[in-house]
């Protein structure tokens, strides 16, 4: 057998600041997470400039952390991985320029790994038979994106929003009802108490055989139905607004995922985003895939967030492929999936 290779992994693209360390690809050595929830509720929202602060402030601990459970030194380390983008430009700033600045102090190479990519291969640690290829959805609250992972690093996306990303209209929704901030928990544990079929709100499954997604209008027909509610001076029922808003949003993420399988052959499905901890979404897969051949895959809560160890998972695949980075590595807060640096242009 061939050396053990030891990938130490960065993640600073929005308000979470992570470090893993992780052996051959998919096994978590540790995978250190710190949150920023609690600072960024106050605001209702992630504020990028206090979320760039507070990695400075965490990024050297992180890692001395992951360091120090893993009983490993910087010397016993192979590769650095970190996320580049997409993200937050400045928060994804403070995670390159640190794993830089270690790749070059310490002679290691340098992975820079898109974001996404990074979720897609959160399954690849929790399953450790999952090979591609199969159809993935990416739901967070940045992204909603229908993928099918033809290979490693080979990517055709099928469809994605159009406008709100589905977190995203789970954040707003719940702001607007005054549930606080992260709202895709708050709104999923409010849904388990309500009723999904008591208020008929819309799905835009958009032109016939379109696998992309819009949530705007189910966003703006939620808020309406809300603040209609409140001039009219008519108490409103948030388990069932909740139950209700929930239901449309996964009964159009399941079904447009499942008429992409098919259309793909892909007899695998798997989950990966923020949202992939959303019960309801969950709960919806396996009640529409129980009379059909497909297996539907997500990971644990722990790797639905954002965190390293899938950074390093992502990175030690790429580092097969040959796809490393350089001193010039800038963050590119719009990086599109299958996108990978190639060094400084001429």
């Amino acid at each position: 057998m061939g050396k053990d290779i030891y990938t130490l992994a960065i993640e600073t693209s929005c308000d979470e600041t992570s470090c893993a360390i992780m052996k051959n690809g998919r096994e978590i050595i540790t995978n250190q997470i710190y949150s920023q929830i609690d600072i960024h509720k106050k605001f209702g929202g992630v504020v990028p400039e206090v979320a760039s602060r507070n990695h400075v402030r965490k990024i050297s601990l992180i890692v001395q952390d992951a360091l120090d459970e893993s009983n490993m030194k910087f010397k016993d380390i192979d590769n650095i991985a970190v996320t580049y983008g997409p993200g937050l430009v400045g928060a994804l700033l403070v995670g390159m320029s640190y794993a830089k600045s270690l790749a070059f102090a310490l002679d290691k190479p340098l992975i820079p790994v898109n974001h996404i990519e990074g979720h897609i291969f959160a399954n690849f640690i929790e399953f450790k038979e999952l090979e591609p290829p199969f159809l993935c959805l990416v739901v967070s609250g940045g992204h909603t994106h229908l993928i099918h992972m033809e290979d490693y690093g080979k990517y055709e996306i099928l469809g994605k929003t159009r406008d709100d990303a589905a977190g995203e209209a789970f954040d707003k929704v719940a702001r607007t009802m005054g549930l606080g901030y992260p709202g895709g928990p708050l709104i999923d544990k409010l849904a388990k108490k309500g009723d999904k079929n008591s208020i008929d709100f819309p799905r835009a499954f958009l032109e016939k055989d379109s696998l992309d997604f819009s949530f705007s209008g189910l966003k703006s027909a939620v808020l309406n139905y809300i603040n209609n509610n409140k001039q009219k001076k008519v108490e409103i029922n948030v388990e069932n607004v909740s139950a209700s808003f929930q239901e449309a949003v996964v009964d159009v993420l399941v079904t447009k995922t499942i008429q992409a399988a098919k259309l793909k052959k892909c007899d695998k499905i798997i989950i990966a985003g923020g949202v992939a901890a959303n019960s309801g979404l969950r709960a919806k897969f396996e009640e529409n895939l129980k009379a059909t051949d497909i297996k539907v895959m997500y990971p644990s809560l722990r790797l639905c967030t954002d965190n390293a160890a899938m950074i390093g998972c992502a990175g030690y695949y790429q580092s097969l492929r040959g796809h490393y980075g350089d001193e010039y590595l800038n963050a590119v807060p719009n990086l599109k999936l299958g996108e990978y640096y190639e060094g400084r242009s001429s």
